[in-house]
This record gives structure tokens, sequence and C-alpha cells, in this order.
């Protein structure tokens, strides 16, 4: 995934910005990624990769190698919807 891809596609919260407040505000635990434009408060797709993320950040780990290529993220994603366990935000 790319730095300009979005993790979060329900509030369009990109793997940038992420990286950016996790760099700048130092969160304790991974659900205060959810103050980075909501990331994580819609459908609840993306709260394993924010917690990822957060992990990685901790361990001062700058590799994505468990994210997957946006279009396959997004397909991943819709199936997640499709499948009833999550519904995004109007």
């Amino acid at each position: 995934m790319k730095l300009d891809d979005e993790v979060c596609l329900c509030f369009h919260v990109t793997r940038r910005k992420l990286a950016n407040f996790l760099r700048i505000e130092h969160p304790i635990r991974s659900s205060q990624l959810s103050n980075c434009q909501g990331a994580g408060t819609g459908c609840g797709w993306c709260r394993p990769f924010l917690e990822m993320m957060f992990r990685q950040a901790q361990d001062h780990d700058t590799s994505d190698a468990d994210l997957p290529v946006a279009d396959e993220y997004a397909r991943q994603r819709a199936g997640y919807i499709r499948d009833g366990k999550g519904t995004p935000p109007s």
C-alpha cells in the first residue's frame, strides 16, 4: 500500500495521514488513531490495519509488508461489507 492510499475507506484517511499522526501525536493506544479524521470509527474494516500500524510505530518498524495493495484492500473490504460485518457511514 502506498502512502497516499486510503486505509480508512469510510473517512478517506490515507496511510500518510496516519503515519504523520503516529509520528507527531505519539498515541499510547491504537484506539487513539480515531482522532485522526475518525479513522476506524465507520464500518470497522480498517481497525486491524490501524492496530498493526500502531504496533509498527511502537517498534519503529517502517515496513508495510502486512498491508495489501489498494485495489485488493478495497475488494476485501467490499466483501466484508457484503457479508454484513460492518456498515459504512452514509
